[in-house]
């Protein structure tokens, strides 16, 4: 079986005889046929992601058509094409227990704690498979990434007419955007990239966009009449961001963590406790936002022809990867062809 090992900072290796998955019981054997590249990905890659161990095979947003599997009570057939829900949870812990399964406490991720779909093929429990009849390939495969903006805004309880920031226009952040607005909200984008903010714009149909470079702090006091707005979502990953995100939050407002970084925040407590401000982390997402996305995706409500910005096949992703990482590349959301 042919596959891409990521076996240190900085290196990978293309295989051509990885052992084939073992086809267990409850699960599914799934030909991968897409495979999108996250910031999951390029931090791993570099050496900055946290809960990562070497060697590694990457990918946890995938799509694909089932193989081999064996009686279920989902309904899933030999043949079926399938999105894949990467974060194996234990079912027992407290936040299982209480419908989290997204950050369970002994979480498991495809490609992060454990080998991802970078391959030909790959065995995941059927509860992991999400039947996608209707979506393209490249659809069902940008599942995942937008169900983790759709989480976002979900646990922000975010409500029709508030006004939303969202900081970060890369792929989980216009995942935000786009599901912000469908909620009802005014969204304003935030980023440091002008050629990524009129993506913002358009992609995602916003009335405003601001440079984090150039005033932020006047423009939004302008567009909420001094009020600022009542959700902040971060998702730039970005200690600096995540600072200074605070600062931009209406009084009674909540700041929401979509970005992880690997380093502490620290904040002033008088201000936090002067806007009795909510602070959220979000991880993840839940079979519940999956479905939201597959639907909204099924009414046309998100673009996901301009989303997926780059392309290559499985061997030449080792010569792409480098590139994609170059801001000069412009990418929005690469996607590995096999």
């Amino acid at each position: 079986m042919k596959g891409i090992v990521c076996e240190s900072i900085e290196q990978f290796i293309y295989h051509n005889e990885l052992p084939e998955p073992d086809f267990k019981p409850g699960e599914a054997i799934v030909k991968v046929r897409r495979v999108g590249v996250c910031g999951t990905d390029l931090h791993a890659y570099k050496g900055n992601q946290p809960f990562f161990s070497y060697p590694r095979i990457l990918g946890h947003e995938l799509a694909g058509v089932i193989d081999q599997v064996g009686a279920n009570d989902l309904g899933l057939h030999v043949g079926d094409q399938v999105s894949v829900i990467p974060y194996m949870h234990c079912g027992t812990c407290i936040a299982c227990r209480h419908g989290k399964t997204n950050c369970c406490t002994s979480m498991k991720v495809l490609g992060v704690h454990i080998d991802g779909g970078m391959r030909e093929r790959i065995s995941v429990p059927v509860t992991h498979l999400i039947r996608t009849e209707g979506l393209s390939l490249d659809q069902a495969a940008v599942l995942e990434p937008l169900a983790i903006g759709a989480h976002a805004v979900r646990r922000s309880r975010l409500a029709r007419g508030e006004t939303a920031l969202v900081i970060g226009g890369g792929p989980i952040g216009l995942g935000v955007m786009a599901f912000a607005k469908y909620a009802g909200a005014r969204v304003i984008a935030m980023d440091i990239n002008e050629e990524r903010l009129a993506f913002c714009r358009s992609w995602a149909q916003l009335e405003h966009t601001v440079n984090a470079l150039e005033q932020p702090l006047e423009k939004l006091a302008e567009w909420t009449a001094g009020e600022f707005p009542t959700v902040v979502f971060d998702a730039t990953g970005n200690v600096r961001s995540m600072t200074d995100a605070f600062g931009l939050v209406a009084h009674g407002g909540t700041l929401v963590y979509v970005g992880l970084v690997k380093s502490e925040i620290t904040f002033n407590d008088p201000e936090f406790h002067k806007r009795e401000m909510t602070l959220m982390g979000s991880r993840n997402a839940t079979m519940e936002d999956f479905d939201h996305v597959r639907e909204a995706i099924s009414s046309g409500i998100i673009d996901i022809g301009r989303y997926i910005t780059h392309r290559s096949d499985l061997e030449g992703m080792m010569d792409e990867f480098d590139k994609w990482l170059d801001p000069e590349s412009k990418v929005v959301k690469a996607v590995v062809e096999l």
